[in-house]
């Protein structure tokens, strides 16, 4: 039987909780993703009131994740217990689906960015470099898988065969991805030459999350080279924009769905 109590639970209790019941190997993949899920919604938020479409937003998050099913598992496994647990009515990690507008406006702004130079970290542009080397070099083992793949002359269910298919136009868009990000890169350094250092492109910021006693700390870079389980945050992101052409002390504020978080630059390391 659900209790008061139980539903009653705030959101950071419930994660601490949980992550009691983890190993530490696991806590150490799944802490992160659920930090960022109760920066999103609120820490003092209760859980048992958070509505499915508040839930929902958290996808919102991600921003242009390439694996986004496997950003959101932390945060549903977590949201799967607090139902079994009754810490709420209905399992609302059912509401953690990346969405096809997340899709059609990356594939409005795809153009956009062809159309643009793109201004890349020196490390930035080097990872792009051997990802393309990377991804060619696969072209023979394909090609082989797909030799192979057609000697089995029943066609219409040659489910290798289709697998990699698949594959080969997946790595080949990628490979033209490449190409046009590093035709267009432009790679930039972030001297500060005036008497204040501020945030820029490249830049490492230390923030802290005024509401949480928290710190984080992220290196600003292009949208391509992004990956927050790495501390590196697009330039573009809400937080991103929030911390550009800031300096040390400063307060911001960023627009989440649930209300304005607010965090405080505690330090700027220049780029490299």
């Amino acid at each position: 039987m659900t209790t008061q109590s139980q539903i009653s639970y705030i959101l950071t209790e419930a994660v601490a909780k949980y992550l009691t019941l983890l190993s530490s190997e696991q806590q150490r993949e799944t802490q992160q993703e659920l930090n960022r899920f109760v920066r999103w919604l609120g820490a003092t938020q209760v859980l048992g009131k958070l509505s499915p479409h508040e839930v929902a937003t958290f996808t919102d998050s991600l921003g242009n994740s390439s694996n986004p099913v496997q950003r959101l598992k932390p945060v549903k496994d977590f949201l799967a217990w607090a139902k079994k647990e009754g810490l709420t009515t209905t399992n609302l990690g059912v509401n953690l689906r990346p969405t096809k507008s997340k899709n059609q406006f990356a594939a409005k702004t795809r153009k956009a960015e062809e159309e643009e130079r793109a201004l890349l970290t020196a490390a930035g542009y080097q990872q792009l470099r051997d990802e393309l080397e990377t991804a060619k070099a696969e072209r023979p083992r394909i090609a082989e898988t797909l030799r192979l793949a057609r000697e089995d002359k029943d066609f219409r269910e040659n489910a290798p065969l289709d697998a990699a298919r698949e594959h080969q136009a997946h790595v080949e868009t990628r490979i033209r991805e490449l190409e046009n990000l590093l035709k267009r890169a432009e790679v930039v350094t972030t001297e500060d030459t005036s008497n204040v250092l501020r945030v820029h492109l490249g830049s490492t910021v230390v923030v802290l999350d005024i509401a949480l006693k928290e710190e984080m700390a992220f290196t600003l870079v292009h949208p391509h080279e992004a990956n927050i389980a790495h501390g590196k945050m697009s330039v573009v992101s809400p937080m991103g924009k929030a911390m550009l052409e800031r300096t040390a002390g400063e307060d911001i504020h960023v627009d989440a769905p649930v209300g304005i978080l607010h965090y405080r630059i505690q330090r700027i390391e220049p780029g490299h």
